[in-house]
């Protein structure tokens, strides 16, 4: 179907469009006017975490290099953490989310809670897991009256009412209740409250399903947090207590750690302070039984003597070896040219100054060879200088050499005697040395402990939170669900759509002929097609229709739509039969019982007698007679004719009734054998002498294939005219109609589409258009029938 057949289909329907409108809108504002609305509250925070994923503020990065707060942050794992249950389920027992108190209101109910809270119920004996409901009054005298109690979603049995006053608590079928009147509320009390207790498991998910939790950035540490609920108050305070109850877990975790930290630490303590004193009492027993001085002060001086000593003669081996290296070099004639190395290590003032003095004059003598030669006499001269030179620095060298020497063994001497002095008594040393060294090691881990424990209590009382409020919850005042405009848009859209696809699957589905469209793929020749006469009102089905009124439409000088379809019929049949009038006997036939067959025959006999033809018209529908209603259905008829109850066709030819050139043979008497009727030799005689006195004659058939009576009567005409109604047909028997015509069952075999609108298709704009012609005058035709 084309967009523009659509459209034009829906113009003409547009009355559906409206009801769809009322009806589509009434459903979206009562759908508003019920739902309660749902207002959207947003928080957000920031996760302290540094470039290295350490949670910790700034304030306390001094105590980083003792090894504490090193605790790694990370934003995605808090941000799971605040959605998580047990938080949630923090939340909802902090602010009792498990208890809901409504009222009626004008289409749905609402919400109490906050300050419009007028009292708060308290439930002793209910388990977490089950929920109860009860109705609570406010009496006027200032008492209470519990009703219609339900636990678990069953009513249980037990008296229906319950009476007191605020601050008692009353035994009911859901265990003990408190009610505590609210001393913030200052409003008008409602006459009723209804209350209700859920699971904590089942507000606890209600509570996650509701909380929506982002990162505000990929690259930021920032979480957003939306809550929506049908109170604005209730949501801030969700949102509040969720990130209350989170920071109190990240403490809590974090506290956990020093706790175990100081516990472990305080128990370490004592079991070195006992051993540290364990060993000092062995150390001062030890010494006075053996009357033994301070040995360890002694021996550290001995070995810090021969330590020194150690190290003297280290460090004068070392000048010692540079000694020798600089002698070689001075010695090396390969080297006589080159420069001493300077700072060499030898700890003499007069040979660093010789030295020093010998690099100055080797520089003029290399600087006066590269712009002369060592023939010239300033070389020379710096020659013998530098060798005089040498010799005095060798000469130093060797002194030094034999002082270093002399110093080396008196150092090593002295480190002999120190090494003597120390292994004098080695058994009391040893052993002093032995337990003197446990006592520093338990020293020094008694002292390392007592400073963990302090920085561990720094620890504990510098935890801070990990988080920063960067927007406290708020939010809009217009409610975020339902969207009036989004829900009023999509009623205006589905109230164009739905009668849109209504129309569209009823015009798809409906699989009957409408048009000459639907008659393009056969091959039998094409009469004409008669439009609708008599249509109902538009709101009608058309399968729905009345039986046609027994009426001729065909008039003199009308030109109305009907009138001109019949014209070119009339003249397409006459184009056919011929100016000798070869086609003579004309038989109309279908398929479907009425399909206008005596409609089209009636009429089409009358457009030819209008033109001048003489005109007969023969009812052989023997079982219903539909065309003998056209003159009343005279009692004698063609069945008494071939049932020889009357001898002269004269006698069953009624003359004129409608038209002066338009005779009618009528059914008569109903007959019992039809089909054997039709088989008389009178029948044939009867057409045979008719021939000679009419221009034609138009035979009204049966349904072909239902009876054999259209069989029988082709044999004796020279056409078919096949009637296939609009609306009627289904289209899936145009192929039979083709075979009836492709294997010559009926002579002549020409269609005629009867039944279709100008203007309208069967359920509203006719999807082909076929008004050439009938619009032309149909006005006037419609103004004809109305007066």
């Amino acid at each position: 179907m084309r967009i523009q057949d659509l459209l034009s289909l829906c113009l003409t329907k547009w009355r559906w469009f409206v009801i769809s409108f009322i009806v589509v809108l009434g459903t979206a504002i009562s759908y508003l006017a019920v739902t309660p609305p749902v207002y959207t509250r947003s928080a957000s925070i920031l996760i302290k975490e540094d470039r290295k994923g350490n949670s910790l503020p700034g304030e306390l990065n001094s105590f980083a290099d003792m090894g504490l707060f090193q605790t790694n942050t990370n934003v995605n794992n808090e941000l799971i953490s605040l959605q998580s249950p047990a938080v949630a389920l923090e939340a909802v027992k902090r602010l009792h989310l498990e208890t809901g108190y409504h009222i009626d209101g004008r289409f749905h109910q609402e919400v109490l809670y906050g300050q419009n809270l007028p009292v708060s119920v308290l439930f002793h004996e209910l388990a977490d897991n089950e929920s109860g409901a009860f109705t609570l009054k406010m009496q006027p005298d200032g008492s209470i009256q519990l009703s219609d109690f339900t636990r678990n979603d069953e009513k249980p049995d037990a008296p229906d009412e319950y009476t007191g006053h605020p601050g008692d608590t009353l035994h009911t079928p859901l265990g003990k209740i408190t009610v505590h009147r609210a001393a913030y509320h200052t409003g008008e009390l409602p006459q009723e409250i209804y209350v209700s207790r859920n699971s904590l498991n089942a507000a606890t998910t209600y509570c996650i399903q509701n909380l929506t939790t982002t990162l505000a950035d990929e690259k930021s540490t920032v979480i957003t947090l939306s809550y929506r609920d049908v109170s604005i108050q209730r949501a801030e305070d969700v949102l509040n207590t969720l990130i209350a109850v989170y920071n109190e877990n990240w403490m809590k975790d974090k506290n956990q750690i020093a706790i175990s930290t100081s516990r472990f630490i305080n128990e370490r303590l004592g079991v070195i302070e006992h051993e540290l004193g364990n060993v000092d009492d062995n150390i001062s027993s030890y010494k006075s039984e053996h009357l033994l001085p301070d040995v360890q002060v002694a021996s550290n001086m001995y070995m810090n003597q021969a330590n020194e000593a150690n190290s003297q003669i280290l460090k004068l081996n070392n000048q010692l070896s540079m000694a020798r290296y600089i002698r070689n070099y001075l010695t090396d004639n390969i080297n006589k040219s080159q420069l001493l190395p300077a700072n060499s290590g030898i700890e003499n003032a007069n040979i660093e100054r010789q030295i020093t003095e010998y690099n100055t004059r080797q520089l003029q003598r290399n600087s006066l060879i590269a712009n002369s030669s060592e023939q010239n006499p300033l070389v020379i001269d710096l020659d013998h200088a530098l060798a005089s030179m040498r010799k005095a620095i060798i000469t130093s060298i060797d002194n030094q050499l034999v002082t270093l020497t002399t110093q080396i063994s008196n150092q090593q001497k002295n480190e002999r005697q120190n090494i003597a002095r120390i292994a004098a008594n080695p058994t009391q040393a040893k052993y002093l040395l032995s337990v003197e060294r446990q006592q520093k090691v338990k020293e020094a881990l008694y002292l390392f402990l007592l400073q963990k424990r302090e920085e561990n209590e720094l620890s504990q009382a510098f935890t801070a939170y990990n988080t920063r409020i960067i927007t406290p919850p708020a939010g809009s005042m217009l409610p975020t669900s339902p969207v009036k405009k989004n829900i009023l848009a999509v009623a205006l859209a589905l109230g164009l759509l739905i009668p849109v696809i209504i129309i569209f699957i009823r015009e798809n589905m409906d699989n009957s002929v409408r048009g000459k469209k639907d008659l393009e793929n056969m091959t039998l020749p094409f009469i004409g097609e008669i439009p609708l006469v008599y249509h109902q009102k538009k709101y009608q089905a058309f399968h729905k229709r009345k039986r046609q009124k027994l009426a001729i439409v065909v008039k003199e000088k009308s030109r109305n739509a009907v009138n001109e379809a019949f014209r070119v019929a009339r003249t397409n049949l006459e184009f056919m039969s011929g100016k000798d009038r070869k086609l003579q006997v004309i038989m109309l036939a279908s398929i479907n019982p009425d399909s206008g067959k005596t409609f089209i025959s009636m009429n089409l006999a009358t457009s030819l007698a209008v033109k001048g033809e003489k005109v007969l018209t023969i009812d052989l529908d023997l079982r219903k007679a539909s065309l003998s209603a056209y003159i009343n259905s005279p009692r004698t008829g063609i069945s008494d004719y071939l049932g020889e109850k009357t001898d002269t066709h004269a006698d069953i030819i009624i003359k004129g009734v409608n038209h002066p050139n338009l005779d009618i043979i009528p059914v008569g008497t109903i007959p019992p054998n039809p089909t054997e009727l039709l088989f008389s030799e009178r029948l044939a005689q009867l057409l045979e002498h008719l021939r000679k006195e009419y221009d034609y004659i138009l035979i009204d058939c049966p349904p072909a294939e239902i009876v054999a009576d259209a069989s029988i009567i082709n044999k004796l005409s020279d056409m078919t005219l096949f009637i296939i109604r609009a609306g009627l047909l289904d289209r899936t028997m145009l192929p039979e109609i083709e075979k009836l015509h492709t294997e010559h069952k009926y002579k002549n075999m020409c269609l005629i589409l009867n039944g279709t609108l100008a203007g309208y298709g069967r359920y509203g704009y006719h999807k082909y258009g076929y008004r050439y012609g009938y619009h032309y005058g149909y006005g006037e035709y419609i103004q004809e029938k109305e007066k």
